[in-house]
């Protein structure tokens, strides 16, 4: 058996716990949906969403990684032999996610490099995404640098690579997000977009708002993939798990705050309040925002900020999701972290390269219009992600019972202040939503209804 690695201390696992939920989610998606479902509508119905459905979803997962010290696959196996399906389902999303997830990381990479060479006008221009993308051998290339740094860091280990990086690039991060939102507030037209994005209005109350808020939730804080599962299980038995969460969720939530104040002001600036500009999904950061920087003073200069900041985002998120698939194989068969970290390379570089040249040489391959890595993320966000939650709850809601997960949550002090609402939340409330969200998610793409 090998001696499992652990985090050194708390700060280091709630920075990298932090550093796997703070990701693209919270840099674009979190500002678009915001914009698109009611701006500060969205953001209460999340916050709330948050502080208790994302809470008893991420205490479950990570207690349940700390207990069995195994990652998803062994971990509900271990429990009870039946659910070991579970942990299987929860294994596939990262590997699915992973490689489409690097494809977009080698697009920041390519940002970066252009706005650092002082190339702002040429990103700024109408058709210069799609060109990019639509292109065979530079999306590939960038691809694989992306993913070249992300597996250097996994292969450096627990302590010496995930956690020293993290305690590195998570509080710049912070700062490069405060910096470029305040300059952001100072444009001429960013209050209006600001009263937007903070001021609720009880009329966009739906219950798409709050499918859209949940969805965003498992994106947003790494539920239901295996990676909490895996950090869990690198946790230290002395280290308050029900305190960690609450600082991983206060980063993540804060960090996604940060960023819907970042963009949603300064692009409402930029379109002179047409919120139809916020709506562009992934075009929103690499061809909106491009424009917005190029209207600025000094837009070079925030542009760049801008990306260094979204590449940290985006490899502290692809770290947990490669460093997920590493446990899964290492776990299962015994293999050394170095030869695990090269063969789940090399397998991601072989499923991502379908997702880069999907936009180009590829494009002929679809199904009901999306793209081969709107197919990935389908297949990974709207379906698997659901159904291994729901029955992670089941599990532990009636196989288990959620005292088992409740008395690892209290192994360090004898305390768990919220195990009532966890109880509730885990058993009756979580499984509901889970149900209505797949359901939703599967006949919108069907074409079937939208709620």
């Amino acid at each position: 058996m090998q001696k499992r690695s652990n985090f050194t201390n708390k700060l280091g696992f709630v920075l990298a716990a932090s550093g796997s939920a703070v990701g693209l989610g919270n840099i674009w998606r979190f500002p678009y949906l915001a914009a698109q479902y009611g701006g500060g509508t969205f953001l209460l119905i999340y916050l709330i969403l948050a502080v208790t459905f994302g809470f008893t979803l991420m205490t479950a997962e990570i207690a349940l990684g700390r207990k069995t010290g195994l990652s998803a696959i062994g971990a509900f196996k271990s429990l009870d032999r039946r659910f070991g399906f579970v942990g299987v389902l929860a294994a596939a999303v990262p590997i699915i996610i992973f490689p489409y997830y690097s494809v977009i990381g080698g697009w920041v990479v390519k940002y970066f490099s252009v706005f650092v060479s002082g190339g702002v006008k040429s990103a700024a221009g109408d058709t210069y995404f799609t060109d990019f993308i639509s292109g065979t051998f530079e999306p590939i290339g960038w691809f694989f640098v992306f993913m070249a740094i992300t597996a250097i860091i996994v292969l450096c280990g627990v302590e010496k690579g995930i956690e020293k990086v993290s305690k590195i690039m998570m509080p710049i991060l912070v700062i490069l997000t405060v910096i470029i939102a305040v300059y952001g507030l100072t444009l001429d037209g960013a209050m209006e977009g600001l009263i937007y994005y903070i001021k609720p209005h009880m009329s966009d109350v739906s219950a798409k708002t709050i499918l859209a808020a949940m969805g965003q939730l498992f994106y947003s804080m790494s539920l239901a993939m295996g990676i909490m599962i895996t950090y869990g299980s690198y946790m230290k038995k002395d280290n308050n798990l029900e305190s960690s969460v609450r600082q991983i969720e206060l980063f993540d939530t804060g960090i996604a705050f940060l960023a819907g104040l970042m963009i949603i002001p300064a692009v409402f600036a930029f379109s002179g309040g047409d919120r139809s500009a916020l709506n562009a999904g992934p075009g929103l950061m690499f061809m909106t925002l491009p424009k917005v920087f190029a209207s600025m003073k000094l837009g070079g200069v925030i542009g760049t900020i801008f990306f260094v900041l979204v590449f940290f985002a985006a490899l502290t998120s692809a770290i947990s999701l490669m460093e997920t698939i590493v446990s899964i194989f290492r776990d299962k068969f015994g293999w050394s972290r170095k030869g695990a970290s090269i063969f789940v390379t090399v397998l991601s570089l072989a499923l991502g390269i379908p997702s880069s040249l999907g936009f180009g040489p590829l494009s002929f391959i679809s199904w009901m219009g999306m793209s081969v890595l709107d197919i990935m993320d389908f297949v990974s966000n709207s379906v698997l992600m659901p159904i291994v939650a729901f029955f992670t709850c089941i599990f532990i809601g009636f196989i288990i019972s959620p005292k088992t997960l409740a008395d690892e949550v209290k192994a360090t002090d004898g305390i768990f202040k919220a195990e009532g609402m966890y109880n509730i939340v885990i058993k009756w409330i979580a499984p509901i939503f889970l149900v209505i969200i797949l359901g939703s998610s599967v006949a919108s793409a069907l074409g079937i209804f939208t709620i």
